[in-house]
């Protein structure tokens, strides 16, 4: 049990975290945002093709889960029914194969490279040899540095997703003691920290908004390596530590759906809420539409394909200019509005 003095100062660095956050946050329109302006992208200008003759290479950077698998074959589906080329490469997470991969598109006369990067920073110089080779670039799901050349980012909104599901459960919460732990994902990803410091704030922001204090204490931070098993083995571990915790935090459904079974090991389902920062996954829909998991944020990767491939065309044949990210939209997902995202049929 933390003391006192430790609880205070634990506190104290979490409302750090939300003023830093709340300094970097923006307004949004409900469908898509953006954050950046589109300064030193790469320069956009149409090119005259039918849709028939366009070609687009999209080079995602593993296939080992769901949720790639998922993003490919929107892809693939999306070009069958808009009538334009695509050529898939899968780098199986190795950065060296990637820019392989885009070099081989390269050659293959590609209009546009839609890339899933595999590395931040490696991937630059692939970026940099579309440019050189009159090719413009999409980038899908994943962030790369900003010396790369490319016209936008396409993602979800991990800090908004995950400020609302920080608003949902201290709605839930109410004036009641939350006893919480965060499961993440691995140590310096970005993502998983905009999605862990999302839910902090929005919970934080609603109890001061809702009850006028807050009533929040971190017991524990867990590292599931945003595995099944690894979020069940983090939980194992916890429930030993603080078996009174009655709130779940993960930054991705997979890591829930592990704990879940930890927490039902334990015989602790109706003591812990579970609330994920974001996927969106149809396992953990299921679960929410059942009342036995409470709130996921919406990262929808076929949603982020065809947001990425609309902006890929509206580039080829219009010209048109972006922002240096653009947002899918931002959803809490319940048991009140599942039935719209849950697709039992669905790669993810």
């Amino acid at each position: 049990m933390i003391n006192v003095f430790g609880k205070f100062k634990l506190l104290f660095m979490v409302l750090l975290i939300v003023v830093f956050t709340a300094a970097c946050s923006y307004d949004q329109p409900a469908s898509t945002a953006s954050s950046e302006s589109n300064s030193g992208g790469q320069a956009v200008k149409a090119i005259d093709k039918k849709r028939s003759e366009i070609k687009i290479g999209f080079s995602i950077k593993n296939q080992n889960a769901p949720y790639f698998v998922a993003m490919v074959k929107e892809a693939e589906n999306v070009a069958k029914k808009e009538g334009f080329q695509i050529i898939t490469a899968d780098a199986q997470g190795d950065m060296t194969k990637q820019i392989s991969d885009v070099n081989d598109m390269l050659t293959q006369g590609i209009d546009l490279l839609l890339l899933d990067p595999a590395d931040p920073e490696g991937l630059v110089p692939a970026t940099k040899s579309a440019t050189q080779a009159g090719v413009p670039v999409v980038i899908v799901d994943s962030t790369i540095s900003s010396k790369a050349d490319y016209v936008t980012t396409v993602q979800s909104n991990n800090t908004e997703n995950g400020k609302l599901v920080g608003e949902w459960v201290a709605s839930q919460f109410g004036k009641k003691e939350v006893k919480a732990v965060i499961l993440s994902g691995e140590k310096g990803n970005p993502a998983g920290l905009e999605r862990r410091q999302g839910v902090i704030q929005g919970l934080i922001e609603a109890q001061l908004r809702n009850n006028g204090t807050t009533n929040l204490e971190f017991v524990a931070q867990g590292w599931g390596n945003w595995a099944q098993e690894g979020g069940q083995k983090a939980m194992e571990d916890i429930l030993v530590a603080h078996p009174d915790l009655n709130l779940l935090i993960t930054e991705n459904d997979s890591m829930a759906l592990g704990a879940k079974t930890a927490i039902a090991q334990a015989g602790k389902e109706d003591q812990i809420m579970i609330a994920a920062a974001a996927d969106g996954q149809k396992e953990a829909l299921e679960l929410i539409k059942n009342g036995e998991y409470a709130v996921t944020g919406l990262n929808d990767p076929a949603l982020i394909v065809r947001t990425g491939i609309e902006a890929s065309l509206a580039i080829l044949e219009e010209g048109k200019s972006y922002p240096k990210t653009t947002y899918t939209p931002a959803v809490a997902i319940t048991k009140d509005n599942v039935d719209k995202y849950y697709n039992p049929d669905s790669e993810f």
